[in-house]
């Protein structure tokens, strides 16, 4: 059941494709959002895309690596023609990389800066200027736990989500007094593609990542539309005094 608590809104979303972000797009454009979301999975885009239109939700695809500023230029011009402009931005897009950190080298570390930390600030970037000008605005931000429970094997990751952190609390303090909320939701393993290839990678280095590991630290594997209900909580006027706020969605694992 929908209750349209975005009904009349605009919502941008990177890395929709898939998993949480799918799940994001979807549950967006259920509560009466238009949607444009982005990704670097074309494939996984499209096939969504026409999912959602073919149920008479308000969602375009724009295939974008958010990492890259031309691509990012490109993708915020598309998405407020499509738009007119920009109430929600939801930066979801991410990556993952587990290694030990002496094989770990400065490309590795540019690259999950980059698609884990640089991106944030492009997107917000571009998007904070339509912000002020309406007086009004929303970002959320997907983090992880790992920003705060350091996890083994990654170092860099960690460090890029941490970065992301401060990024996005210093955007809410800038903007506050301009009508700009910027919040972080922090999951633990969601049953996504990320976390299986995240817990491969884990385990090929010797680190016990198995499912009953998973549940020792929490519970059960969370559902990509239980972070995406939190998505929009934040996203609605529920969430109207909330601000630079990092919110768990771990089922207390960074609680023990």
């Amino acid at each position: 059941m929908t209750t349209g608590r975005l009904k009349g809104r605009t919502a941008l979303i990177t890395g929709g494709a898939n998993g949480i972000g799918r799940a994001s797009v979807e549950l967006f454009a259920r509560e009466g959002a238009k949607v444009v979301y982005l990704d670097i999975d074309e494939v996984a885009g499209r096939k969504l895309e026409l999912a959602t239109k073919s149920v008479g939700l308000n969602c375009h695809f724009i295939a974008a690596d958010v990492s890259q500023e031309s691509d990012v230029l490109r993708a915020t011009g598309l998405a407020i023609q499509a738009l007119g402009h920009i109430d929600i931005l939801f930066n979801h897009a991410g990556i993952i990389l587990a290694k030990p950190f002496l094989e770990m080298d400065a490309t590795d570390w540019e690259q999950l800066m980059n698609h884990n930390a640089r991106s944030v600030f492009l997107m917000c970037r571009h998007v904070i200027p339509g912000m002020l000008k309406r007086g009004s605005g929303v970002i959320i931000n997907t983090s992880s736990t790992s920003a705060r429970a350091v996890s083994p094997m990654e170092t860099i990751y960690c460090a890029s989500k941490a970065a992301m952190h401060q990024l996005c609390r210093a955007i809410a303090v800038e903007y506050r007094d301009s009508g700009i909320r910027c919040n972080i939701i922090c999951p633990s393993f969601v049953r996504t593609k990320h976390a299986t290839d995240e817990l491969a990678q884990l385990r090929k280095y010797g680190i016990p990542a198995s499912d009953d590991a998973v549940k020792a630290m929490q519970g059960r594997v969370c559902e990509p539309g239980e972070v995406a209900s939190v998505a929009l909580f934040l996203a609605s006027d529920e969430a109207s005094f909330m601000n630079g706020a990092e919110v768990f969605v771990d089922n207390t694992m960074t609680a023990v």
